[in-house]
């Protein structure tokens, strides 16, 4: 249960990273309040998700997929650049999550 917890982190902190670029984008009050939802949401998470998973694995999946998430969103809905190196590299930030979790 506690992994499927850091994943609904991780997609909160994407969430939050959405929200901050439509801020930067439009300026509009409802963008910040995202921001505090989804950032709040997803750190409560992770609060709860660090009960059963050593803390460094947990924060590095976390981290991993607000990363990935954010840059392939930004790839989908914002044209952001889809330079094989970024895919590379995203590629291997997912690789480093799954090995923590193998080495745990």
């Amino acid at each position: 249960m506690s992994w499927l917890i850091i994943v609904f982190a991780g997609l909160f902190e994407t969430g939050g990273v959405v929200m901050m670029n439509e801020w930067n984008r439009r300026r509009h009050w409802l963008a910040i309040v995202g921001v505090l939802i989804s950032f709040g949401i997803s750190l409560s998470l992770l609060s709860f998700g660090i009960r059963d998973i050593p803390l460094g694995t947990a924060y590095a999946v976390w981290t991993g997929i607000g990363t990935v998430g954010g840059t392939v969103v930004g790839m989908l809905f914002y044209g952001e650049s889809r330079n094989w190196k970024r895919i590379l590299f995203i590629a291997l930030i997912l690789a480093a999550a799954v090995g923590l979790k193998l080495t745990e």
